[in-house]
């Protein structure tokens, strides 16, 4: 296994991450932020579909279930898809500090391979935050919540203004968002890791 870069380590002077006192409680279903979103968006056919759900502290929990669309070799997840998986699962933990971040960087590490059909057991926390970047891990479990590691990650999010993504987004996807009649699907499909 590798270890983890040293861009990834939080400095000396970061802190322990805060949950937001309106973050969804423990338990709770996050949902889709973006229906177009490959990772959590309905609307995507084959997209993974990623389920997260907040956990205590500045964590949550995460599942997808491998499909024949997502594979690389034959009957096994293609390591896109899974570096996929783990990006927006470390996405999602923005909602939980309610801040608005895009990746910076990610590595991560294939344990073993993760058949099609299988699905994917995923665990991600916050670690740190030092002015705007934000520092977590995950990983990915075959199977189970107690089931062998497949893969992990560690991930470094930078924290940015809804105007990075007006600035730099589709403009008809942009717009279509600004324009949603739903104030809650408005602002969620700005919040996390598109």
């Amino acid at each position: 296994m590798s270890r983890t870069s040293t861009a990834l380590q939080p400095p000396a002077d970061a802190v322990r991450p805060v949950r937001h006192p309106d973050a969804p409680a423990p338990g709770e279903l996050l949902g889709t932020h973006y229906g177009q979103c490959f990772g959590c968006g309905g609307d995507q056919p084959h997209g993974l579909h990623l389920g997260a759900r907040a956990g205590e502290g500045v964590s949550l929990t995460a599942e997808f279930t491998v499909q024949p669309a997502h594979q690389g070799a034959p009957g096994l997840a293609h390591g896109g898809v899974l570096t996929s998986a783990l990006d927006e699962t470390l996405g999602s933990l923005n909602w939980l500090l309610r801040t608005i971040a895009v990746t910076g960087r990610l590595e991560t590490d294939f344990v073993r391979p993760v058949p099609v059909g299988t699905t994917l057991y995923l665990e991600a926390e916050v670690t740190a935050v030092a002015g705007r970047k934000i520092y977590s891990t995950a990983t990915g479990r075959v199977g189970g919540p107690d089931g062998p590691v497949g893969v992990r990650a560690d991930a470094l999010f930078i924290e940015v203004k809804v105007d990075h993504f007006v600035d730099h987004g589709r403009q008809e996807e942009i717009q279509a968002a600004m324009n949603d009649p739903d104030q809650i699907r408005r602002a969620r499909a700005f919040e996390v890791n598109p």
